[in-house]
């Protein structure tokens, strides 16, 4: 449950402003189909985390555990600080004209989360929990929660919600969990004395 709830909220909360809510906002005003839109975010975001966090457990799994640790923490923080940067949309193709709006929107989605601070974060999860579906659903619904809304009030929200501290409410858990990941770092560093 801890690996769930930690990727729900990590990923709804790192995608706040991110290029994907953006990406929502553009594909709904261009089809105006919601469900059809939130079906493409759904089977995107699935393959692209499945994958991710496959990886992920790989990972762990060949790394030294004490290394795989330590990557993890770093990652965190990492993430963390990346959060803080602000995203841009670039304008999508005319992708839209040739395949529909279900089409579109699951191959815009995997394509914008393609090395996306949510995939990285997806990896680190999975390596951290090495637990696979629990890290892809909890991910997964984070995506969800995040940009559904933008299908229903859009424009609106993105003028009403305070980015700047949403960014910073993911930076504090992303390093957060950052540090917890190097607790055991920090004791045996401290516990080894001069």
């Amino acid at each position: 449950m801890d690996a769930f709830l930690a990727s729900t909220a990590a990923v709804t909360l790192a995608e706040m402003g991110d290029k994907t809510q953006l990406l929502t906002l553009f594909l709904m005003v261009r089809y105006r189909r919601p469900l059809v839109i939130l079906a493409g975010i759904l089977l995107a975001t699935l393959a692209n985390h499945w994958l991710s966090a496959w990886l992920g457990i790989w990972a762990a799994q060949w790394l030294d555990p004490r290394h795989a640790q330590l990557a993890i923490g770093i990652s965190f923080i990492a993430i963390g600080l990346w959060l803080l940067v602000p995203d841009k949309l670039e304008e999508p193709s005319s992708l839209g004209r040739k395949w529909g709006p279900l089409l579109t929107t699951t191959v815009l989605f995997f394509l914008a989360e393609i090395g996306d601070k949510t995939q990285v974060a997806t990896v680190v999860l999975a390596a951290h929990y090495e637990q696979l579906a629990a890290v892809v659903v909890g991910t997964t619904v984070g995506m969800l929660l995040a940009n559904a809304p933008m299908l229903l009030i859009g424009e609106q929200l993105l003028q009403r919600l305070p980015l700047a501290r949403l960014r910073l409410a993911a930076f504090a858990l992303f390093t957060l969990l950052g540090l917890w990941s190097l607790a055991p770092w920090w004791t045996a560093w401290f516990s080894a004395g001069p």
